[in-house]
């Protein structure tokens, strides 16, 4: 069996031909820590001992050397990780100019407004104070929403309150029917 070596604990590692040293002048120690040369080569860095990347970190600017706005221009590529960005909006603006839709909204889960809508169900969805496009769970929402601001329980004995909650019945009733129909 072999016997396993030992290290001394004073053994020197900076005088293996492999150990880095310090890129400090004049130092000796072993260079295990990077740092970046400049900020335009952020992978391409010098290797020092603990001390002198102490030392170097505290002096380091990124922005040395850089014009405001090139400063203010790097500031706003980091916001997007530096990767390109479009202006917000501009994905609606091509899918409108898309011929091959032929009317399906596809990030609406279905058809685009009829464009001639009847006109009990247009005066319903003015009731509900909805426009196209409309789902089953949107109507919904703004139908309790309605009824719960003009229930006569809330306004004893205010006939405007009643008519309201009436007209937001009926409405609702209208719009659903024409929702069911349309299969939207």
């Amino acid at each position: 069996m072999k016997k396993a070596r030992t290290i001394p604990l004073n053994f020197d590692f900076t005088t293996l031909p492999h150990v880095q040293r310090c890129e400090q002048e004049g130092c000796e120690a072993k260079g295990e820590f990077r740092a970046p040369k400049n900020s335009l080569h952020l992978r391409d860095y010098y290797l020092f001992c603990l001390d002198h990347v102490r030392e170097y970190n505290k002096a380091w600017d990124f922005y040395r050397g850089m014009s405001a706005q090139e400063i203010e221009a790097s500031r706003v590529s980091d916001v997007t990780w530096n990767r390109p960005s479009w202006p917000v909006g501009s994905w609606r603006t091509l899918l409108e100019k898309v011929q091959c839709l032929d009317g399906l909204d596809p990030f609406l889960k279905g058809m685009a407004p009829p464009t001639a809508l009847p006109q009990e169900v247009q005066k319903a969805l003015s009731t509900l104070e909805l426009v196209f496009p409309l789902t089953l769970e949107i109507l919904r929402k703004q139908y309790k929403k309605l009824v719960k601001k003009s229930h006569p329980d809330l306004h004893a004995g205010d006939k405007r309150a009643e008519e309201r909650f009436k007209a937001v019945n009926e409405a609702y009733q209208v719009v659903k029917k024409h929702l069911d129909g349309a299969s939207l």
